[in-house]
């Protein structure tokens, strides 16, 4: 198989592990990390990441450029592509792999389209790479298949065809659920501990419910890594359910939970750097001391 030059975008608790991936298979992957977290910059040695010093470089030097980034970042990153993409010699191909909807996805497409770039769509649907569990790219668009070198190891290549929204929408659907079922527990619990309820409900969860306990316990304390990421995703998929005709308000009402979370002290925590050893509830007194 051919080894390709792949731009990485950036090298966060995703984008580093995908490229540590690629790289043990022969692929090369670069990256920018000028005014980066020195997390980022230390992600980016690790993963053995090829740093370059601008756009236009990485593209001068790229096959395909991977977006990986909150999604609230992703329409902005995209439009600079583009203006490098004038001036490159040569023309990347451009992979978003955010959680963005539908409709900003073809907005994406036609920005890039525009100045004879491709894209292709991806939804990433799992943890990183390298976690015991496969992560999924859901990849779709009539480009979708140059991209099936990334098959292999943790990494599954899932081609939805030419539809160049689908892998938006899978991604969409999927964390609407599951995101927004992890917000509804974590604000239960809350307010659960704001009304002075919180061991009873916790221990009636545990006897009826204990499924979904063994699932709070796991994660609650740590959401707010994720928190200020998955706000901008919820932003996402309430404009996906608002052009349905679906209400958009309970995945705007899951954001605010999100920025919640993300606003307390917790909020400042890596998955590389939030207590194993701190139990649910001390996180749950944390994010009810965070209301303001």
């Amino acid at each position: 198989m051919k080894n390709f030059r792949v731009g990485i975008i950036s090298a966060g608790d995703m984008g580093h592990a995908v490229a540590r991936e690629l790289f043990k298979r022969g692929h090369t992957t670069l990256t920018i990390v000028e005014n980066r977290t020195d997390l980022t910059k230390d992600r980016a040695s690790r993963s053995n990441m090829k740093v370059v010093s601008g756009m236009k470089q990485l593209l001068d030097n790229s096959d395909f450029v991977f977006s990986i980034m909150p999604p609230d970042q992703a329409f902005e990153f995209a439009a600079s592509f583009v203006a490098a993409l004038k001036l490159s010699r040569d023309l990347p191909v451009f992979v978003d792999c955010n959680a963005i909807s539908p409709e900003t996805t073809l907005s994406m497409n036609e920005l890039i389209s525009g100045v004879g770039g491709k894209m292709i769509k991806v939804g990433i649907i799992g943890p990183p790479p390298g976690r015991n569990t496969p992560t999924k790219f859901y990849a779709s668009g009539e480009n979708a298949i140059l991209i099936d070198f990334i098959a292999g190891g943790d990494i599954q290549f899932l081609n939805l065809g030419s539809n160049l929204i689908y892998a938006s929408a899978i991604k969409i659907c999927y964390a609407a659920l599951t995101k927004g079922v992890m917000a509804l527990q974590s604000s239960a619990l809350i307010a659960a501990e704001l009304l002075g309820v919180g061991e009873e409900l916790q221990d009636e969860l545990k006897d009826s419910q204990n499924f979904h306990w063994r699932l709070i316990e796991k994660r609650v304390s740590r959401l707010a890594c994720d928190a200020g990421r998955w706000a901008g995703e919820m932003d996402q998929i309430s404009e996906t359910y608002q052009m349905l005709g679906l209400t958009p308000n309970l995945h705007k009402g899951v954001g605010d939970i999100f920025r919640l979370l993300e606003s307390s002290p917790l909020g400042n925590e890596t998955r590389e750097t939030y207590d194993h050893n701190r139990s649910l509830q001390e996180s749950l007194n944390i994010y009810k001391n965070s209301i303001k």
